[in-house]
């Protein structure tokens, strides 16, 4: 095969209707866009525009706030820490977000990482996370573990 004798598969690709070029071609005159009228003209009809009727978007309450200052944490849980240090994923001396990429325990850093306390670690683990749990913080540190909070 060579690069001048590449084509689509069949019906792959399809010629554009040619319109408004003579009765004969079955599209002329209106041009398959019926008779007069707003949708016969170029432009056709208003988005959200409902005949005069009061449109959905107008009908409906406003509601809610996001608030532009919330922080978006990673959240890593400490049985999801245990089972990386039990599988050799993670060195239990040094666990920080650089570390959590690594070990694929996180997708992306956000605004930092935020430890929970869900199942148990039994490993004494270092961690440096930007915020954690009361019941996260208990747990590492009777494991005999630290944990260090970054700001």
């Amino acid at each position: 095969m060579k690069l001048n004798e590449l084509k689509n598969n069949p019906g792959a690709s399809k010629d554009r209707t040619r319109v408004g070029r003579g009765i004969g071609s079955g599209k002329g005159k209106t041009s398959a866009r019926g008779q007069k009228g707003q949708k016969a003209r170029s432009g056709g009809a208003k988005n959200g525009f409902e005949g005069g009727q009061m449109p959905i978007y107008r009908r409906l309450p406003k509601h809610g706030f996001k608030n532009p200052f919330a922080r978006h944490f990673s959240v890593v849980n400490l049985d999801t820490i245990q089972k990386a240090i039990d599988a050799g994923k993670l060195d239990a001396k040094a666990v920080d977000a650089d570390a959590l990429l690594a070990a694929r325990i996180i997708t992306k850093k956000r605004d930092g990482i935020r430890l929970l306390a869900r199942g148990a670690i039994t490993s004494a683990i270092n961690i440096t996370v930007n915020s954690a749990s009361k019941t996260a913080v208990v747990a590492v540190e009777k494991a005999g573990g630290s944990l260090n909070l970054i700001a």
